[in-house]
Parts: C-alpha cells; sequence; structure tokens
C-alpha cells in the first residue's frame, strides 16, 4: 500500500488514489495559463475522469472564476452608469 494514499472511495482496488505530483500541478497551472484552453481544460478535468484532487481544485477555481466574472460586470456596469450620469447631466440639451 502507498504511505501518501488517501480513502476517497477511488474504483481502483483498494479504495485508494495517489496524490498528484508535483509535476503534475506544475502541467495544471502551464495549461491553466493558456488562455482559451486553460478554461477548455478546467470543464473537462472538472466534470471528467481523473484525479479527485485535480477535479477539486478545477471546481473551486470555476466558482471562484465565477464569482469574478459576476462582480467584475457588476462593478463595471456601476462605473459606466456612474459616468454616463456624470456625463449626461452637462446641461448641453
Amino acid at each position: 500500500m502507498d504511505n501518501y494514499g488517501v480513502p476517497n472511495g477511488a474504483p481502483n482496488g483498494n479504495g485508494y488514489e495517489k496524490p498528484m505530483s508535483l509535476g503534475d500541478w506544475l502541467i495544471t497551472i502551464i495549461v491553466q495559463a493558456i488562455p482559451c484552453v486553460g478554461i477548455i481544460m478546467m470543464f473537462v478535468w472538472a466534470f471528467g475522469q481523473g484525479n479527485t484532487n485535480r477535479k477539486n481544485y478545477c471546481r473551486a477555481m470555476l466558482i471562484v472564476t465565477a464569482v469574478a466574472v459576476v462582480l467584475g460586470v457588476i462593478f463595471y456596469a456601476s462605473i459606466g452608469a456612474m459616468m454616463f450620469s456624470a456625463l449626461g447631466s452637462g446641461g448641453y440639451y
């Protein structure tokens, strides 16, 4: 039995799955840095078959990304509304 295995109910015979190595994490981070490929791979890794550690990490990153996008849209919409309101009240009708 591997000393690094953690029980997570993985169907590999003994109920243990090896954690991701440093190289696996580096590959994951480098692939996510590629603009279009990164977001596609996050969906593939989050909802496909594979390592549970990577799957949970990608699901968490998708949630964080979605929250950041929503907050960014709200922020830029409010800044745009303030600018439009300030420019619109100049008195030049």
